[in-house]
């Protein structure tokens, strides 16, 4: 049976709203920035917005900390704008998802808030995850758990008449309780949740965190690997590498291949199932082809498949293929993993290379993993400095490869632009909660979410008009304004708008995939709705099919391409 949901094949570009575009001025982005900018969207040709967290927000997580999940930050605009922002998207004929964030809520939040004030054992206290410390007076943390940011898990509170008192779980700032999903009271206040948003229009929710709410029961010890990445996915790269389980040699396998590690006692639990099931429900409720995508780090996909069963959710970010290196054998292999895995389920596989949490895949492809794990970030005293031009080379050969897939994929804001990670940043600028939680040892996210460039010439590069920015922009943001590359033949602004018009054309989203043989193993070579698509990551230049025949004509090439060969590091399609 054919079936024609818009998320199966859709192209979703990933706004961060503190960094996309600022109406008012004041350094920080807003959404009635980002409503100014949706037109550029629009003619990028995607056929979706996501929009990171905008609730309202203490931010000590850039949002990700909520207070209120039913109204706008004051920073960001009134729920007025939300809606303008909305009516403004439907029109161009974008969907918008909004982001949930699930396990946990801000220690501003008002049900936080009452639970502290509430005594032991009180209905108040039960919403959230607080339990008796060990040891002599309880002075000792409940358990052993780290928090994903650096540091222990569990804060400990003090009572009103102030003595030391109970322990509260954070799996990551300590600004962010976690909430207690064994509680039903919790569940049914994300049901209203989810029906106040759906009612305003928004077609789906990305699940922040997807894999966890649920804790293992009696929450026992657990000793997770050194460097462990920043979600604390269940058989990581990180993990792999840090337990010992994957060494240099191994870092060309796919992430779909790699050692499968015990899974920690507070992520992909059973019981997260339950919920996503309850939520399914209610998005079945409305109109539209709503959707629910889930920010699940699980390895490999066979196990990420779970959560997008029939009656789950409907889509999974793909990041085995993030972490996937730029190598043929380690890609042909994570695709077909996922593309084996999803369909097992009848579910699209997902495809993304770069968002808020990464490094941007124009620096992180030419970086050693084994010295730049995943969360760690990336600055001025990292082990190794990338190379620019060979990193915007193989960004633009991996983009044109990710967007010929079948499936559905993810651009994050910037990466059609060829941005690369800001690494330059000064020390007193940052403001991820991992920076300041390992003392520095850690960079974190920062340099991934430095505000994009609109205008070379004009202040804060177009972001605003004052000049004002929340994190500082490299100078070299110049280089990469939008309107330095609009109308630039061979600019990476231009080379996103080309493959995404050919992917709607020639619909490769709902299409499927054949390998081609006789490439070598540095080459990945398959066709897909009539259009062949050939990358080359290796050092050798690979020939090309000759002749006037199907399958001959260049329509799309990521870098210059002349005699008939194909360069290292380039992507080319042929029709």
């Amino acid at each position: 049976m054919l079936t024609t949901e818009w998320w199966r094949s859709a192209v979703i570009y990933q706004v961060y709203p503190r960094s996309f575009a600022d109406a008012d001025g004041d350094g920080l982005g807003d959404l009635a920035g980002i409503t100014r900018r949706l037109d550029a969207l629009s003619v990028l040709g995607v056929d979706a917005v996501w929009l990171s967290p905008f609730y309202t927000s203490p931010q000590n997580d850039a949002g990700y900390d909520v207070a209120d999940y039913c109204d706008v930050d004051p920073r960001f605009g009134t729920l007025a704008d939300f809606d303008t922002l909305m009516a403004r998207a439907h029109e161009l004929g974008l969907k918008v998802i909004v982001d949930l964030v699930p396990n946990h809520s801000s220690d501003q939040h008002r049900w936080f808030q009452a639970a502290i004030r509430a005594p032991e054992g009180s209905e108040e206290r039960a919403r959230y995850i607080f339990r008796d410390g060990k040891g002599p007076g309880g002075d000792e943390a409940p358990n052993n758990w780290e928090s994903v940011f650096g540091g222990p898990a569990w804060s400990r509170i003090t009572d009103e008449n102030g003595k030391p008192g109970q322990w509260y779980l954070h799996l990551f700032d300590s600004s962010q309780p976690d909430l207690n999903w064994e509680n039903p009271w919790v569940r049914e206040q994300f049901k209203d949740i989810l029906r106040f948003w759906l009612d305003r229009g928004v077609d789906g929710f990305r699940v922040d965190v997807a894999h966890g709410m649920v804790k293992a029961a009696g929450m026992p010890d657990y000793m997770p690997p050194a460097n462990a990445g920043s979600m604390g996915g269940s058989a990581g790269l990180d993990d792999a590498l840090a337990s010992g389980a994957l060494d240099a040699s191994g870092m060309n396998e796919a992430a779909s291949d790699r050692p499968e590690l015990p899974t920690p006692p507070y992520w992909a639990q059973d019981g997260v199932h339950e919920i996503n099931r309850e939520w399914r429900e209610v998005l079945d409720e409305y109109d539209g082809d709503r959707v629910l995508v889930a920010e699940a780090w699980v390895d490999p996909p066979r196990k990420l498949a779970q959560w997008v069963r029939p009656d789950e959710m409907h889509q999974a970010f793909n990041f085995a293929y993030l972490e996937t290196p730029w190598n043929a054998d380690a890609i042909r292999r994570v695709v077909d993993a996922s593309l084996d895995a999803f369909s097992s389920v009848g579910a699209p596989s997902t495809w993304v290379l770069s968002n808020h949490d990464v490094i941007r895949h124009a620096t992180r492809l030419v970086l050693n993993p084994e010295l730049n794990p995943q969360g760690a970030g990336i600055g001025p005293n990292s082990p190794e400095h990338p190379d620019p031009e060979l990193g915007l080379r193989r960004a633009r050969a991996a983009s044109a490869l990710m967007l010929a897939l079948p499936g559905s994929a993810y651009v994050y804001q910037g990466e059609e632009l060829g941005l690369p990670e800001a690494i330059h940043l000064p020390d007193e600028s940052r403001q991820d909660p991992t920076w300041f939680r390992t003392d520095g040892e850690k960079y974190g996210r920062d340099g991934c979410r430095v505000p994009i460039p609109w205008e070379a010439e004009a202040p804060a590069f177009g972001f605003n008009d004052t000049g004002l920015s929340w994190l500082p922009q490299p100078e070299i943001w110049s280089q990469f304004a939008r309107d330095s590359q609009d109308g630039v033949p061979d600019s990476t602004l231009e080379l996103y708008k080309r493959s995404l018009a050919l992917r709607a054309e020639h619909d490769l989203g709902n299409g499927a995939l054949e390998w081609l043989q006789g490439y070598g193993s540095e080459t990945i070579a398959f066709r897909n709705s009539g259009v062949t698509v050939i990358a080359n990551t290796g050092t050798e230049s690979v020939q090309l099919p000759a002749g006037d025949g199907p399958g001959t004509r260049i329509v799309l090439q990521s870098a210059g391409v002349d005699g008939g060969t194909l360069p290292p590091d380039t992507t080319v399609w042929l029709v």
